[in-house]
């Protein structure tokens, strides 16, 4: 932070953790508590385009899932579960919403009979096509606060610190 800029939120509460833990290295909190901030503005800021088109976000994410699958746009729950990171009774509560709006319809698999494919009727396309370029547009005007190298290197950045986050656990990782 430049010399006289006033402090942000997180500043402030770092400067009141080293006077009160002077032992405590803070520096950290710098960096994911500035993250957590931003996640959940950029979280508000993504919802307002659901909300825009009837859609949660959960909801968004599967008929996204179901429109990324491409012709004839189906999947089955626990494939949608791994395309979306939810568990299958979240997505089942979720593909119910979606179905009683008319967005989306269940059958059973041909290969497997007990099994379920979900697919996405007309509407639900339209809705998604319609719901996905705005989100897409949205998302543009949010990353458009950064320089083009800034948001170049963030995403080199996050890219790097995900995967070694994501990568192989030891017993002993916390």
């Amino acid at each position: 932070m430049e010399h006289g800029e006033p402090l942000d939120r997180v500043a402030r509460i770092q400067a009141e953790w080293r006077r009160e833990r002077p032992d405590i290295d803070t520096t950290p909190q710098g960096v994911i508590g500035r993250l957590h901030r931003l996640a959940d503005r950029l979280g508000e800021e993504l919802r307002l385009v659901y909300d825009r088109h009837g859609l949660g976000e959960g909801e968004f994410d599967v008929l996204c899932a179901l429109r990324r699958a491409g012709e004839p746009y189906e999947r089955a729950p626990g494939e949608l579960a791994e395309h979306t990171m939810v568990t299958t009774g979240a997505m089942t509560k979720r593909i119910d919403r979606l179905e009683r709006a008319g967005l989306v319809t269940r059958r059973r698999s041909a290969d497997d009979q007990r099994g379920r494919i979900v697919a996405l009727t007309r509407p639900g396309r339209e809705l998604v096509d319609r719901a996905f370029t705005d989100h897409m547009r949205n998302e543009r005007r949010l990353l458009d606060l950064l320089t083009p190298a800034e948001a170049e290197s963030l995403e080199a950045l996050l890219t790097a610190w995900l995967s070694r986050m994501d990568g192989p656990r030891t017993p002993g990782d916390a």
